[in-house]
């Protein structure tokens, strides 16, 4: 890849209803993983099981409709490239169930929960870019402190091997932690809890 290639400019806007056929063609027919369609945090995963791949990519236009767009989604030009899941903590059902990431005080926070980057423009500074534009979007509807919960990819359960899109929707420690991010609780053996206090 070129050096012309890697410093194209990424621009980060909400992923709004105008914009739902773009983030559509981004997750293209698999919904970005087995027809998952951004869900698997936003309802408790027993209903997320019982919804077909339809159900959770109407779920996700309608959320693109609402208010509070349901993320932020990156574009190179005309196209968009990735797309990282914001909001509130309260809205992640599943994650306010989540045995390993409970609370760790009474403060609100915001959470980002999952990226996907289309393959040919992974390893480019996407999730990066990503990450700071959420923090942008959370602290334009009044965030203070955004929370995270990304694989620690030095972990022993990930030597020698290179995260896939799969395994390292979460994010990484080490890009959160390049974004500003500290690290707050360790969830799980691979499992990070990191904050983002706005305004330090």
């Amino acid at each position: 890849m070129s050096r012309a290639q890697e410093s194209l400019p990424i621009e980060i806007v909400p992923a709004t209803a105008e914009r739902w056929s773009d983030l559509e063609a981004l997750f293209g027919p698999n919904g970005a993983c087995s027809g998952c369609w951004c869900m698997f945090w936003r309802v408790p995963h027993a209903a997320a099981h019982q919804m077909g791949g339809d159900d959770r990519r109407a779920a996700l236009q309608a959320l693109t409709a609402s208010e509070l767009p349901p993320g932020v989604l990156a574009y190179e030009g005309s196209r968009a490239i990735g797309w990282c899941s914001v909001g509130p903590r309260a809205d992640f059902a599943a994650l306010e169930r989540s045995r390993n990431l409970k609370p760790i005080d009474d403060q609100p926070v915001w959470s980002i929960v999952c990226f996907f980057v289309a393959k040919p423009a992974r390893r480019r500074g996407v999730s990066g870019a990503l990450i700071r534009g959420a923090v942008a979007f959370a602290q334009a509807h009044g965030a203070q402190i955004v929370e995270a919960y990304p694989i620690d990819a030095e972990a022993p359960r990930f030597a020698g091997r290179r995260l896939s899109g799969a395994t390292g929707y979460e994010g990484t420690v080490s890009a959160f932690r390049a974004a500003g991010f500290s690290e707050v609780k360790r969830a799980s053996a691979h499992q990070m809890m990191m904050r983002y206090t706005i305004g330090t």
